[in-house]
């Protein structure tokens, strides 16, 4: 039976247990192997946190473990595959492995078959709703068609209250499949903070059983930290309130509720908007909205953005303003702040309020208070933007220096990896 099925405790002490290696033991050193199903990764982009948040544990602890990555061969929207890559089979990309599967034709059989002859000492699922990436490898594994190998499921935020409210009875439905198959039965769930981990211990009942905490990782330089000069940019030229909203155009990520803030705004305000419009349905509502604004708000759209040019169009603007309905992190929100561009964000996240006002939090049940909050940014001084610049900067670098992350994911992996190595796999 594996280490992580009879102990209960803390991530930290579960690690203290497994902390040995093969050299100590007398056999051959080798990295663990952990084959992972994403739904979108690179060369990708549009695909948001979940990509970035598995090449960032990728980069960080490839020297550790072997990263096999199975996934799309296009972007999200996108109805052409990538080019840079060789489809249906394995690509060197940074120290990982990747398989690029053609689009709608990854089938039962083509999984089965990667399961089967891929060897891999853990399996890392990237969402729960998914059915081909996620449902699917698990059924298999049920069906008893493949090597039982210990599991770790990253919902990624999807037990969030907001998130599980959109297409709620079609998740209800998924849910109870689930639970009748028994997909979910003997997982290790990922959470990125105790948040997360109340949300899915809330939304799964006994089967989240196993729920570790393990925060998002982050690059600095995925930030772009040209600190230096995102501090020199001057404050709200012309006095005008330079707002900016970077992530997907969906229900989830709440633009609307923004725009119908704004609609309030006395104050001289100019938003841009960058992001792909993958909800169109609910970008034209959103633009219906941007029509009917008073005269002292403008609004531009400035389509999507490449990741390496993020740091400085958050740069150019005064507040990242942010209403999502619900992230497990947040990876726009760390780069706004290490750009020096301070956040309003939801109360839906992870991010705590910055005692040196570089992040505010404010709750979505109070809409007022997001346009009272508005007009007093409008209101700071050039002297008052460069402080909260200063500590937007600091706030980052707290979170590199004092968050855990790193141990913490190692001590994930350490600790399900040992599970099954060199014994005989569990039945369910």
């Amino acid at each position: 039976m594996r280490i992580a099925e009879l102990y209960v405790g803390t991530i930290e002490e579960l690690s203290e247990l497994v902390r040995f290696s093969e050299d100590e033991l007398g056999l051959p050193m080798s990295r663990p192997i952990i084959l992972c199903f994403l739904n979108y990764y690179l060369p990708g982009f549009r695909g948001g946190g979940p990509a970035r948040s598995v090449r960032n544990l990728v980069d960080a602890l490839s020297e550790e473990y072997e990263f096999r990555i199975v996934t799309r061969d296009r972007d999200v929207g996108s109805d052409a595959p990538y080019e840079s890559v060789d489809i249906g089979t394995w690509n060197r990309v940074g120290p990982a492995h990747v398989f690029y599967a053609p689009d709608r034709e990854l089938s039962f059989r083509d999984i089965e078959d990667l399961l089967a002859n891929m060897p891999h000492d853990v399996l890392y699922l990237n969402s729960f709703w998914n059915p081909r990436f996620t449902g699917t490898p698990l059924l298999i594994r049920r069906l008893g068609s493949c090597l039982r190998r210990p599991v770790v499921v990253a919902p990624r935020g999807e037990f969030s209250p907001g998130a599980l409210a959109i297409k709620a009875s079609r998740k209800r439905v998924y849910l109870a499949f689930a639970k009748l198959f028994g997909l979910f039965n003997e997982v290790t769930w990922q959470a990125s903070s105790e948040k997360e981990a109340s949300e899915i211990r809330c939304a799964l009942g006994g089967l989240a059983c196993r729920v570790l905490v393990a925060p998002n990782l982050v690059n600095m330089q995925e930030g772009g930290v040209s600190i230096a000069g995102a501090a020199r940019m001057p404050a709200h030229p012309n006095g005008r309130l330079r707002l900016v909203y970077l992530s997907r155009l969906t229900r989830k990520k709440n633009l609307l509720f923004l725009l119908q803030r704004l609609g309030q705004v006395r104050s001289q305000v100019d938003l841009t908007i960058y992001g792909p419009t993958e909800d169109e349905e609910y970008w034209q509502d959103c633009l219906t909205l941007i029509g009917n604004l008073p005269r002292n708000i403008t609004v531009r759209y400035a389509g999507e953005i490449e990741p390496e040019e993020v740091p400085a169009a958050l740069a150019e603007h005064d507040v990242f303003v942010f209403p999502t309905r619900g992230e497990n992190f947040g990876h726009v929100i760390f780069e706004a702040l290490s750009a020096g561009t301070s956040v309003v964000v939801s109360d839906r996240t992870p991010w705590r309020p910055d005692c040196r006002g570089a992040l505010e939090v404010l709750s979505l049940e109070h809409p007022s208070g997001w346009t009272e909050a508005i007009e007093r940014w409008a209101s700071l001084t050039p002297a008052e933007y460069a402080t909260r610049r200063d500590a937007a900067q600091d706030w980052a670098r707290q979170y590199v220096t004092e968050s855990g992350a790193l141990e913490q994911n190692r001590a994930l992996f350490r600790a399900v990896a040992s599970g099954w190595k060199g014994r005989a796999p569990c039945a369910v």
